[in-house]
């Protein structure tokens, strides 16, 4: 049996795959640990860059991602918190697509990184998570393991939250990440992927290992729904009062959003994560709704007929917890997941991507579609109003405050003149959880998608500063291909 070389033998031969890996001339088979297969395959998932918080659970994981970054094949960022790298790996898919891996210890580490996984969780952004995990060999309590006399503890809190799997087998990688890939690249639900990693296996010899078995990124596409798109276009010529509702699964479907709202005679309304889906200035665009929302998007909730939901989720404080549309008698859901889609009662579900299927449906619709001017003038007043009361607080930016005993800036002039500032430098903008958070999103008049990042799936504090953090490791980031400007 081949045995498992010196540190130093390890150290060279690592460094060596590296520059192989970087030059496209890794042989077919290698000798290795499992946490240097688990890091080429990550690689070959094209994750490379990790944000870390290493400790005596992820020793070996370490020192394979110290020696691989020397030879330049990745990046890792030590942070202090594991909450701190946890949102900045989804800030950083979120804004570039540049995919990366929160690397943890074992016990409160992970539990952290775990509690600020909520955020992709909610979000729906695919983002690695790599735990230390006890030993397998059960000899005993670990040291910041759960305290029971029970098996996988840490795997079974973990799955609670998302898609999970331990590397208690080595051989099993494969699978683990094959697992891995199509949670966090799911093509309409992605999310976070935790792989848990026993401190005894990690350094596991894995002699002769295939590299081939380490599975490839494979894109995912979905086709337009198969549905009765005959009666939800009689749906939408019969009714009189029509919203559009579109959420974060139809914020880059812009074009099929306008064309519907032009033949339909509808007006749209959007999550906070949705703004831009189509310009602000848009006469049919009623912003932001639900029980933080705005004059004219609550308006229109309150008073349509008919809800076409696109895309979006049935959130508590975007349908106010289902009291959000007291007038709707029909429902047409566009969306890829069959809970999502059947969520309200009187619905026609239409399951799959929403661009083909709003593009379908289009084709149904008159190309002029039946106006419905009175619908319409009544929201375009709403919206007028909403922006006159925006203006008001405006006119004043300056207030005395008596804490600070003096003036200052408030809140609504203080958003304006950072977004405006961000939006003629071709900048986003990432707000925080709270007040700030919800004034924001009713402030803000996105042109397009991606101007705005707003962690409203699980309002979780601190998401905005650690994003931040996802500028320094990132080559995506400083990327003419990077969506950051028009």
């Amino acid at each position: 049996m081949e045995h498992k070389p010196s540190h130093e033998e390890l150290t060279r031969q690592r460094a060596e795959h590296a520059a192989a890996w970087i030059a496209g001339t890794l042989p077919g088979k290698l000798s290795l640990t499992l946490s240097e297969a688990l890091v080429l395959g990550l690689l070959r998932q094209e994750v490379r860059v990790f944000f870390a918080v290493l400790g005596h659970g992820s020793t070996e994981l370490g020192e394979v991602l110290r020696v691989y970054q020397e030879a330049g094949a990745l990046r890792v960022c030590g942070v202090r918190s594991e909450i701190e790298a946890s949102h900045a790996a989804a800030a950083l898919r979120w804004v570039t697509g540049e995919k990366a891996a929160v690397i943890t210890s074992i016990g409160p580490g992970a539990l952290q990184a775990l509690a600020a996984s909520l955020a992709p969780a909610s979000d729906g952004i695919g983002v690695w998570y790599l735990f230390g995990d006890e030993t397998t060999e059960d000899e005993g309590f670990n040291m910041q393991q759960i305290p029971r006399h029970e098996q996988g503890l840490f795997l079974q809190l973990a799955a609670t939250m998302g898609r999970a799997y331990s590397l208690h087998t080595p051989l099993a990688l494969p699978t683990a990440l094959q697992r891995g890939a199509t949670t966090v690249d799911h093509p309409y639900r992605p999310g976070p992927f935790y792989l848990l990693l026993p401190m005894n296996t990690q350094a596991t010899w894995l002699p002769d290992f295939n590299l081939a078995e380490l599975p490839p990124v494979q894109p995912f596409t979905l086709g337009a729904a198969e549905g009765d798109y005959a009666r939800a276009a009689q749906a939408i010529a019969e009714a009189e009062r029509i919203v559009v509702k579109v959420g974060g699964g139809g914020r880059h479907a812009g074009p099929e959003l306008l064309t519907l709202l032009e033949r339909s005679g509808g007006v749209l309304v959007h999550t906070p994560i949705a703004g831009g889906c189509i310009p602000y200035a848009h006469p049919q665009n009623m912003t932001v709704g639900g029980s933080k929302g705005s004059l004219p998007g609550n308006y229109a909730m309150e008073h349509a007929d008919l809800l076409i939901a696109v895309g979006t989720r049935a959130v508590c404080q975007s349908d106010s917890s289902r009291t959000g549309y007291p007038q709707a008698q029909r429902v047409i859901a566009i969306n890829a997941d069959v809970d999502d889609a059947t969520h309200y009662h009187a619905t026609l579900a239409l399951l799959g991507d929403v661009r083909r299927t709003l593009a379908r449906l289009n084709a149904l619709l008159p190309s002029a579609g039946a106006q419905k001017a009175a619908w319409l003038t009544a929201c375009a007043e709403q919206k007028s109003q909403w922006q006159a009361f925006k203006q008001e607080r405006l006119r004043h930016p300056v207030l005395v405050d008596e804490y600070w005993d003096g003036p200052v800036l408030t809140q609504p002039a203080a958003i304006s003149l950072a977004t405006a500032w961000a939006k003629a430098q071709g900048a986003v903008c990432f707000f925080d959880a709270g007040d700030v958070q919800a004034n924001g999103f009713q402030i803000v008049e996105d042109e397009r998608p991606d101007q705005t990042f707003t962690e409203t799936g699980a309002s979780y504090m601190g998401f905005a500063v650690s994003a931040l953090l996802a500028t320094a490791p990132s080559t995506a980031w400083r990327s003419p291909a990077m969506a950051l400007s028009p």
